[in-house]
């Protein structure tokens, strides 16, 4: 679990980062510090917020490589610092 994967998995669902802590039972200033990346979480407070989302129907996947689905030609969105 890392702060982006809790991130996308909360707005996959809508919730809150208070939302969240709630599920998981550890505090909002738990959450909001560890998706900014200015905490580091134990083991099982990792596992207390995955449990939380997979409860709420989240799943997550091993990764894979990384690849496009775009067909030959096609462009998709790029950042700013990319144009």
């Amino acid at each position: 679990m890392t702060p982006e994967h809790s991130r996308a998995a909360r707005a996959l669902l809508n919730w809150s980062q208070v939302r969240l802590a709630v599920r998981c039972g550890l505090g909002d200033g738990t959450i909001r510090d560890f998706e900014r990346g200015r905490r580091t979480l134990r083991p099982e407070k990792l596992a207390a917020i995955r449990q939380a989302f997979e409860v709420a129907g989240v799943v997550f996947t091993a990764a894979g490589p990384s690849r496009t689905n775009l067909a030959e030609g096609e462009v998709g969105i790029i950042g700013n610092s990319e144009m």
